[in-house]
């Protein structure tokens, strides 16, 4: 693995490490069941602080681009994660999540012509196993609406990951924007676009108090904007299904913390599916050698010595 490659899936797997924490953070301090507020509350304020420090809007192409964008990455994709998050265990939540690297893999064969490997699709199976085996506790509390949650969310996310790799992988000589600017411009609309309906569908926003002030805070500065700067560039840096590999790291830092914080088991089942999980995300990046056939090295032949008969036979 080259040492460019290992710094980009370093950089990479920061994202994967912040949202990690989301489920904790949502069943600890945010108000409950209220998946478009918390989604509208992680997107929109640090989307407008961004945008305010950058001080610059969509141009030309990018209004529809970043529209998008927006709806995929934030406005579709924040609430769906919530609303699996409130419906289903984290546990089945994050299994779901973890056929993502699947989806993405899919996607930019159809969009950007990324063929997938074959050393890519089975680490994302082997991923998906351990993933499974990490988190997966009991059927408890599973019903339809967290199952579509959580599907849907992995092919908004995979869509939206994927053209935003396509759109910034500009011609030559064409302007690229800044991943800051892009994100500000992501967030804003997801935000915007999730405000009034969390309003229709919600009502009034809950009486926020330190603890889901807090936990606000994290989501919007680590877990959005630091995550998101970090995976797309990621994204810019390595093929789609590399990145999405990573991602698979995302459970098992939820586990982590879950032990450590918690107090959740951890028994044989979970140790392996961690070794299986870690061990696809390395194996995924891992490029099969090109063989190169040596050159067959022919000696050419010495020239045959004259004798006395070929030169008496030979005439000038």
């Amino acid at each position: 693995m080259e040492d460019n490659q290992l710094k980009a899936l370093v950089l990479t797997a920061v994202a994967p490490a912040a949202w990690g924490t989301t489920y904790l953070v949502t069943d600890s301090f945010l108000p409950p069941d209220r998946p478009l507020f918390a989604a509208t509350m992680r997107a929109l304020p640090a989307g407008l602080i961004l945008v305010a420090l950058t001080r610059r809007l969509p141009h030309g192409e990018w209004w529809w681009k970043a529209v998008l964008l927006g709806i995929c990455n934030i406005g579709l994709f924040f609430p769906l994660i919530f609303l699996s998050a409130y419906h289903l265990p984290g546990g089945l939540a994050a299994t779901v999540q973890a056929t993502s690297p699947l989806a993405v893999m899919a996607l930019a064969w159809l969009l950007i012509h990324e063929k997938p490997t074959l050393v890519r699709l089975g680490a994302s199976l082997v991923g998906l196993v351990g993933v499974t085996l990490l988190v997966l506790r009991s059927p408890e509390g599973v019903d339809a609406v967290g199952l579509l949650a959580a599907a849907g969310s992995v092919v908004v996310s995979g869509l939206g990951f994927v053209l935003v790799k396509r759109w910034r992988a500009a011609a030559p000589g064409s302007e690229q924007v800044p991943m800051l600017t892009l994100i500000s411009w992501q967030l804003v609309v997801g935000g915007l676009l999730l405000l009034p309906v969390g309003l229709v569908v919600e009502g009034a926003p809950p009486t926020l108090d330190a603890q889901a002030l807090g936990g606000f805070l994290w989501l919007g500065g680590v877990g959005t904007v630091l995550a998101y700067f970090c995976w797309f560039r990621g994204l810019s840096l390595l093929p789609a299904g590399s990145v999405a590999l990573v991602g698979l790291l995302n459970p098992v830092v939820g586990t982590v913390l879950g032990v450590a914080i918690a107090g959740e088991l951890f028994g044989w089942a979970q140790a392996l599916g961690m070794a299986l999980v870690i061990g696809g995300v390395v194996g995924g990046q891992l490029r099969r050698p090109l063989r190169v056939r040596p050159a067959a090295v022919t000696c050419p032949r010495p020239p045959r010595p004259l004798d006395a008969s070929m030169v008496s036979r030979s005439g000038p």
